[in-house]
C-alpha cells in the first residue's frame, strides 16, 4: 500500500511540474489569476477537483 501511495504522490509531483516547465509565463499568469480569486471560488474549485479525482479512482478500481 505504501508503495502505491508513493507512486501516486510521485505522479502528482510530475503533473504539477509539467506546466511550469513547458510554459512558465502562462503558469505565472494562471497563479496571478488564482491570487485574485475570492476564497469561496477557490474552495469550490478545490472541491470540484477532489470530487473529480475521487470519481476517477472509483471508476478505475
Amino acid at each position: 500500500m505504501w508503495h502505491t501511495l508513493l507512486v501516486a504522490f510521485a505522479l502528482m509531483i510530475v503533473m504539477e511540474g509539467i506546466l511550469p516547465a513547458i510554459a512558465p509565463a502562462a503558469w505565472r499568469r494562471a497563479v496571478a489569476n488564482l491570487i485574485k480569486m475570492d476564497d469561496r471560488t477557490l474552495r469550490m474549485m478545490g472541491l470540484g477537483s477532489m470530487l473529480t479525482g475521487a470519481g476517477l479512482l472509483y471508476f478505475l478500481s
